[in-house]
């Protein structure tokens, strides 16, 4: 398989940024359950502009973080830019009848979130320097970390499918999910983990400039039911970097898999299932 990803800064540290920008990089292969093999590096820099060694802390974050997974950087490219971009282009390997798609999940299927949700709220109040010390530190220790030890639990268990939260929110990749599975994706409010500083930030207008976007993608496709907290609400629009693992499961698989995301130490919450074709994709009670 092959993959590629870059992002912009979201880390004023350059070694964070790159370990950040290299686990959002590696996402895409551990979320169809996949192994990392090798990658290459994506680089626009403003040399003109920034110290060559910010570069270099950069590519080290990078290159450490992708060693973590089990991989090696091999190469890559660089152009003059003016503003910085670091990520990288992915190869892994996955057996052919064990790939996990978006597209397998089935009515009777549960699932599971694997990371907390809000980075983009926090990181977003972060560049406003309207966040405290402690929620900078969870939000990057929650966004350098590796979907790896949770895409292992899911392949030794045997699961319906997977998509990783990015861009598009909670919300858009589980619409993603249940459309190409031909399905709808109920989900309970109140089980989904968020970071308590994120609603703090929410309630106050701190959000991503991906809100309101996320937000028109679901017009007529999203049910949201009566005392759905809005600040909950928020933080399924908000788009996440390196994000967590949205997985369906089957049934009676559901227990095993709760029991091998907590036996690898992996954040997890079972938030959700998976109903047949409604009126709507989604539901959020």
């Amino acid at each position: 398989m092959l993959t590629v990803d870059f992002i912009t800064p979201i880390a004023d540290d350059p070694y964070v940024f790159g370990q950040i920008a290299a686990a959002n990089s590696l996402s895409d292969v551990f979320a169809m359950g996949g192994k990392p093999l090798a990658a290459l590096s994506i680089v626009g820099f403003p040399s003109k502009l920034l110290p060559i060694e910010v570069l270099g802390e950069i590519l080290r974050g990078g290159a450490d973080k992708t060693r973590e997974a089990g991989a090696h950087i091999v190469g890559g490219h660089s152009v003059e830019d003016t503003e910085v971009k670091y990520g990288l282009s992915v190869t892994g390997i996955v057996h052919p009848d064990r790939i996990v798609t978006n597209a397998g999940a089935r009515p009777g299927c549960e699932l599971y979130l694997t990371k907390p949700l809000g980075s983009g709220i926090v990181t977003t109040a972060i560049k406003q320097r309207k966040a405290s010390k402690a929620a900078e530190e969870r939000v990057l220790a929650l966004m350098t970390q590796l979907n790896a030890r949770a895409a292992a639990a899911m392949v030794e268990i045997g699961v319906a499918a997977a998509t990783d939260i990015t861009g598009f929110g909670l919300l858009g990749h589980a619409f993603e999910m249940a459309d190409a599975s031909h399905t709808s994706l109920e989900l309970q409010a109140e089980r989904v983990p968020v970071l308590e500083e994120a609603l703090a930030y929410a309630r106050k207008g701190i959000l991503t400039g991906a809100d309101g976007r996320n937000r028109k993608y679901l017009e007529g496709r999203l049910e949201v039911g009566a005392g759905v907290d809005p600040a909950r609400l928020a933080a399924f629009f908000d788009a996440q970097t390196s994000g967590g693992l949205l997985i369906a499961v089957p049934e009676e698989r559901s227990h095993a898999l709760g029991a091998a995301l907590a036996a690898a130490a992996v954040e997890a919450e079972r938030v959700g299932r998976v109903l047949p074709r409604g009126d709507r994709a989604l539901v959020v009670k």
